[in-house]
């Protein structure tokens, strides 16, 4: 007796579109579950490494006072950087986070306005740096002042910090150039309220 043998010539029956989409091919589902695994893998992922980072490198801090206004005010929320003072120099116009002079338990936060060995002094509200004024877009006319400083060189490991509203400021005015030991971070960007949202400048 002949084996049987299936005829190759027969076209197999085909199912229209619905029906596929109702019942996928086995290889077709198994792709979409991998497609998934992977998508849930990255997503895992992702939220572990932004917790990392936010933990080890970004800290959470609460502006208290308006002596930084216009740009962060009274309970602001923000993020400040604790590390990028290990790889990069502090840079004049920095908002920074440091320890306060006369009493290391509070922080506080202050814009950089002159580096160590720069000339400086204040004439009614002015800033002058190694001989000429210093632009300040940041101090709104309402917010300067007319505060006088005697010409001094900032010494060296150490950096003059005032606030940006001049006016209400407690800064190296009253208690003179900050140690760099005492600086800790660098504020990158506010979180809350939402009208204040962005990063620092």
């Amino acid at each position: 007796m002949e084996p049987i043998f299936p005829d190759r010539t027969r076209t197999e029956p085909t199912l229209d579109a619905h029906h596929q989409a109702d019942h996928p091919p086995a290889s077709e589902s198994s792709h979409k579950s991998s497609w998934v695994g992977v998508l849930l893998r990255d997503l895992l992922f992702s939220v572990v490494v932004a917790t990392l980072i936010i933990v080890f490198i970004y800290q959470p801090v609460r502006v208290e006072g308006t002596s930084m206004m216009p740009r962060l005010d009274d309970q602001d929320r923000l993020f400040i950087n604790k590390f990028v003072y290990d790889f990069s120099e502090i840079k004049r116009g920095d908002v920074v986070v440091f320890h306060y002079p006369r009493d290391p338990k509070k922080s506080y936060i202050k814009r950089v306005i002159a580096l160590p060995g720069d000339r400086m002094r204040i004439d009614h509200g002015t800033v002058w740096l190694n001989g000429h004024p210093l632009s300040e877009p940041y101090v709104p006319q309402e917010y300067r002042d007319n505060d006088f400083y005697t010409e001094m060189i900032v010494p060296d490991g150490t950096y003059f910090v005032m606030g940006d509203h001049r006016c209400v400021s407690s800064d190296s005015r009253a208690f003179g150039p900050v140690e760099r030991s005492l600086i800790y971070g660098k504020a990158v960007f506010v979180l809350w309220p939402s009208r204040d949202a962005g990063t620092v400048r």
